[in-house]
């Protein structure tokens, strides 16, 4: 381990890891020399994001998959755990914006498909992976979050409701854990950053008026290498 490389030698698993704070995320703990699981839908995304890293001097390996259905997450972990053992890092990052309207107009099985991707999924992760946390001498996980999961606003109410949840899951467990002083939960709100969901969800904005995901993922390692203590909340700065 050096300065350069905190994270020589540990295991680093990235959800959402395709593009935008994922994927800068995953180069980010790469580039600090974690070994990065990368893991969403599209496979030939990841392994662009995979191949950057490697010309980079970096490691990695993608999982490509359906993160809303369990089943796919428990294969993961067995896999995981069956090669490597434990697990140093997770972050949390895949989610699924939805649509953004009044609550009484929320389209009942879009609610379900965001809740099944922003919390249950988070919750079968956190589940599967926990015995690996457990076994790591020192484990992370970062879950990120929203404004609008702790500030409610107008038609905002599905996505926010699901980020709530999501906060309440990790708060949670940040105490349930904290007395074996091993597991840190972090929950990240990026705050405004140049993504897609950010641009579904703001289609005027102008993209350049916004600070990169880069910016996000320098945070995320910054406060993975701090004495930063578990259950805290931060918003990412311009």
């Amino acid at each position: 381990m050096t300065d350069n490389q905190p994270f020589s030698g540990k295991l680093a698993l990235v959800t959402g890891a395709s593009r935008g704070i994922g994927a800068a995320t995953a180069e980010a703990l790469a580039a600090a020399g974690a070994h990065v699981i990368l893991v969403a839908r599209t496979a030939q995304a990841l392994e662009q994001v995979e191949e950057k890293i490697h010309q980079a001097g970096g490691t990695a390996t993608i999982a490509p998959m359906d993160l809303a259905d369990r089943e796919n997450v428990a294969k993961l972990a067995q896999a995981i755990g069956g090669r490597w053992g434990n697990l140093d890092i997770l972050v949390l990052n895949a989610a699924l914006l939805g649509s953004l309207s009044p609550v009484e107009h929320l389209d009942a099985k879009e609610l379900e498909r965001v809740f099944k991707l922003n919390v249950f999924a988070n919750q079968a992760l956190i589940q599967a992976f926990d015995p690996m946390l457990r076994r790591s001498q020192k484990a992370d996980i970062v879950g990120i979050t929203s404004s609008v999961g702790s500030e409610p606003r107008a038609f905002w109410g599905g996505y926010g409701a699901s980020k709530a949840a999501l906060e309440n899951l990790l708060l949670s467990y940040a105490e349930e854990t904290e007395h074996s002083g091993k597991i840190r939960v972090h929950i990240v709100d990026p705050g405004s950053t140049r993504t897609r969901m950010r641009q579904l969800a703001f289609p005027g904005e102008e993209p350049s008026t916004l600070k990169p995901p880069e910016t996000v993922a320098k945070a995320i390692v910054e406060r993975l290498t701090s004495n930063a203590v578990t259950g805290e909340r931060v918003r990412v700065g311009s």
